[in-house]
């Protein structure tokens, strides 16, 4: 307080110096020139009156020590604001001038040190925002925030007497579970429950856990199916990828829709294009093999002892696996175009898609023979044709179909075709011989059931295609003529020779032959 008069007393005494010093809260000292005057002026009664006017216009500095005796404080709010603005002013430059380092130190470097502990903090600083407004997550109490349970004891009860709690006690186990529900996944809304007392029983909080767990793991699932694998009816947008190639380089005008859906394949009809190599025909299908083995897991055992891919199959790669599927129906294909069976001729093969000529008109596929009606007329035609393309399929492309039944031949043009060969083998194949009995017997059932009084049964129908002369009086014994002829078959394949099926003159079991490569 003692400042103040002295401050007081030294701003009145200093106009009689040549020059005036003025203190500036803002910037630096400056100095104000006064003009000099003669002694004449200094002794005149005008201007001691002026000087007497200046001096009365700072208010008389208080006595700070009587101030003091009797217990009064001297006014202070003038020099209290002063000094708060001043140091405001200070601690803006300081801040500024920190700002100034960080971003010169840090520069265009990903990693930055922050000067933030060691501003200046004031009130000055505070946000915009309303009083009224409060943010609740900076708040200690969120009214959207369950109540916290209260805990019950080691004991395992509270209370006495008749108002003994214990830690079973419904009302506390539902508000537990209550509270339990904020460590559900974010994806699952649970609701604020704003104002109300829930109480959830353990048959209900377990119900929803488990509904929880559930939902991530279906979530997690599909959207692995959806990334990397062909749905039913749908692709993956690597496939998809490779349909719009083809549509771009102008082999396939455009793709109109899915028209099967099969355990390992999904088929798309197109309108075709054009490409140098070949004609295109108008209408395409587009098979697309699924990248899951989950639907047809058995399917490897068409093709890795298959010796055209024997050195290729990887069980560990689906993808890789899935193109060798794909590659082999194509070689299947062109067999058979080459015996002149009625088959879809390939039009082009893009990894896991092959694309082939359409079976039908104006956009509808022929029907299948098992839903195609046929007179007694047409159904003996057509028996007649499956059991020649049999024989053909055998003998001239060396190949057993393998899945050959009513749903795999198709009816269009007063002929039947065959599709779907995949997973057809050759008759060396270790179980050959056991895939081409299942064809036969799917081929005898059919037509038997279809009215064709001419159709042979499943033994004689294997012996006039294969042409072995098996004999049996059961199905079993049938089958153990097959396996023993295949565990034939397997020693040869190890001793890397090659095997002719020939039947003796004397009508018994057919003989094995080695030809060396």
């Amino acid at each position: 307080m003692l400042a103040k008069g002295s401050i007081m007393l030294d701003c009145i005494a200093i106009s009689s110096f040549e020059y005036m010093v003025l203190q500036s809260p803002w910037g630096a000292t400056t100095t104000k020139a006064v003009s000099p005057c003669s002694l004449a002026d200094v002794m005149s009664e005008q201007l001691a009156k002026q000087l007497d006017e200046e001096s009365n216009a700072f208010p008389d500095s208080p006595d700070v020590n009587a101030a003091l005796d009797a217990g009064e404080e001297p006014e202070t709010d003038c020099d209290l604001m002063l000094a708060q603005m001043l140091q405001m002013q200070f601690d803006k430059e300081f801040d500024t001038q920190l700002r100034t380092e960080e971003k010169k130190l840090n520069g265009d470097s990903k990693l930055s040190i922050s000067f933030e502990n060691y501003r200046m903090v004031h009130p000055y600083e505070d946000s915009d925002s309303s009083e009224d407004e409060v943010d609740w997550q900076d708040t200690r109490h969120d009214p959207y925030k369950a109540d916290k349970p209260t805990t019950t004891p080691r004991k395992g009860f509270t209370g006495k007497g008749k108002n003994i709690t214990t830690k079973h006690d419904e009302v506390v186990c539902g508000r537990k579970n209550t509270a339990r529900m904020d460590n559900f996944a974010p994806e699952i809304n649970v609701g604020d429950g704003l104002g109300m007392d829930l109480k959830l029983s353990n048959q209900v909080y377990n119900s929803l856990k488990q509904h929880c767990h559930s939902e991530q793991r279906r979530s997690a699932r599909l959207h692995d199916k959806k990334e990397h694998s062909t749905a039913e009816q749908a692709v993956d947008p690597r496939t998809r990828l490779l349909m719009y190639k083809m549509v771009n380089a102008g082999v396939l005008e455009n793709i109109n829709g899915c028209i099967s859906t099969g355990k390992e394949s999904v088929v798309f009809h197109a309108d075709g294009g054009s490409m140098e190599e070949k004609a295109v025909p108008d209408e395409c299908v587009l098979k697309v093999f699924k990248t899951t083995l989950n639907e047809f897991k058995n399917r490897d055992k068409y093709i890795k002892d298959d010796y055209r891919f024997k050195e290729r199959f990887s069980k560990l790669n689906p993808r890789k696996i899935i193109r060798l599927w794909a590659e082999k129906e194509m070689h299947n294909l062109a067999r058979m175009k080459k015996a002149d069976i009625p088959c879809p001729e390939v039009v082009i093969l893009k990894k896991h898609i092959l694309v082939m000529s359409f079976i039908g008109k104006d956009h509808v596929p022929a029907p299948k023979l098992k839903e195609a009606m046929l007179g007694s007329e047409d159904m003996n035609r057509a028996y007649y044709q499956v059991l020649h393309m049999m024989q053909q399929l055998y003998h001239e492309c060396n190949l057993i179909h393998a899945d050959l039944s009513e749903y795999n031949m198709l009816w269009h043009q007063g002929k039947v075709w065959l599709i779907d060969v995949s997973q057809s083998i050759e008759p060396n194949h270790p179980h050959g011989l056991e895939f081409l009995f299942r064809d036969c017997r799917n081929v005898a059932t059919f037509f038997q059931k279809g009215g064709v009084s001419e159709a042979m049964n499943v033994y004689e129908l294997f012996n006039v295609v294969s042409g072995l002369q098996l004999s049996g009086d059961s199905e079993a014994d049938f089958l153990a003529q097959i396996e023993a002829l295949e565990k034939m078959n397997e020693d040869h394949v190890q001793r890397r020779g090659k095997k002719t099926y020939s039947s003796t003159s004397d009508g018994g079991p057919p003989l094995l032959h080695h030809e060396d490569d």
